[in-house]
C-alpha cells in the first residue's frame, strides 16, 4: 500500500479532497507551503494526523475563498480558515497569522502523505511549533502535541534546541 492509498483509507474519503484542494491552489498559481504536524512528518518519523496546516500567500486569500466555497465547507476564525471536504476526515487549516508568510519563500518540495507538496523549512516549522506551544489560548492537549513535535524535530536536528525559549527548554530538556 502506498502512502497516498494509506492516507485516503484513514481519511475515509471517496474523493481526493487533498488533491482537489491542491489543484485549486495550483490553478490559481498560489504560493503555499505545509506547516504543522504533517510538516514535521516530512522531516521526522511520521505520526498519523488528519490535520493539514498550510500557509498561503496572503495577498491571494480573498481571491481564493470564493473558489474554495464552491467545492468545500469553510469556517473562518481569527488566525485561520478551516476547509472541509464532503465525506473526508481530513481537516485542512489555512493559517492566516502574518508571522507565517515568510515560510513560503523557504519551502522545498517534500513527500506529505504520498503527495509532493512544498513544505516549510525545518527551522520554520520548529518556530511555528514554538509559537503554538507558547500560545496559552490553545487547548492544553494541543500544546502538548506541539511540545512532542518540537522534540521530534530536535531529534532530527539537535541544534534546534539552542533556539528554544527558556520556558520551553525547562519543560523539555
Amino acid at each position: 500500500m502506498t502512502d497516498k492509498e494509506f492516507f485516503k483509507k484513514i481519511a475515509n474519503g471517496k474523493d481526493d479532497f487533498l488533491q482537489e484542494f491542491v489543484d485549486i491552489l495550483k490553478k490559481g498559481k498560489l504560493s503555499f507551503c505545509v506547516i504543522g504536524g504533517l510538516g514535521v512528518n516530512a522531516y521526522a518519523e511520521p505520526v498519523v494526523s488528519l490535520d493539514l496546516d498550510v500557509v498561503i500567500v496572503s495577498e491571494k486569500i480573498d481571491d481564493l475563498l470564493p473558489k474554495l466555497k464552491k467545492k468545500f465547507k469553510l469556517e473562518e476564525f481569527t488566525n485561520s480558515i478551516n476547509v472541509a471536504g464532503k465525506g473526508s476526515a481530513l481537516r485542512i487549516q489555512i493559517q492566516t497569522d502574518p508571522r507565517y508568510q515568510d515560510f513560503i519563500k523557504r519551502a522545498k518540495v517534500k513527500n506529505v502523505l504520498g503527495y509532493k507538496l512544498p513544505v516549510a523549512a525545518i527551522e520554520d516549522i520548529f518556530q511555528g511549533k514554538v509559537w503554538a506551544a507558547m500560545d496559552e489560548t490553545r487547548r492544553a492537549s494541543k500544546r502538548q502535541k506541539d511540545l512532542a513535535d518540537i522534540l521530534r524535530l530536535i531529534e532530527v536536528k539537535d541544534e534546534l534546541k539552542d533556539s528554544l525559549p527558556t520556558k520551553l527548554k525547562d519543560q523539555l530538556i
